[in-house]
């Protein structure tokens, strides 16, 4: 079964990281991307521009809103993601918590809706 590993986190804490905490945070999740790429179950993922270059777009009685930013105010926003296809939940949750994110923010895992 697939499913989409969102990682939230405070990006002000990223933000505010040294360029050395940047790096070795990079290497972490090169590391993570590589042990699951050899177990088989990473499929793709991407990081995520921060929420001050995002837009918003809804759509009310025919008219297109835009507006800057995310959807909603919340402690943590979305960094990026992961797909991944897992045999059950149980492993989906076991590869979630080897994210790097998951021990400062949380890691939302969400079945992907098969047809």
């Amino acid at each position: 079964m697939r499913y989409a590993l969102l990682i939230c986190v405070d990006e002000s804490g990223t933000e505010a990281r040294s360029p050395e905490e940047a790096s070795a945070g990079l290497e972490e999740y090169m590391a993570f991307g590589e042990e699951m790429g050899k177990r088989g179950v990473l499929q793709g993922g991407e990081r995520l521009r921060p929420t001050t270059d995002a837009t918003t777009v809804r759509v009310r009685d025919g008219e297109v809103l835009t507006s800057d930013g995310p959807f909603a105010e919340t402690k943590e926003q979305m960094g990026g993601f992961y797909l991944v296809d897992c045999k059950d939940l149980d492993e989906a949750i076991e590869v979630a918590a080897k994210i790097p994110g998951a021990r400062d923010g949380s890691i939302e895992v969400r079945p992907i809706w098969e047809m």
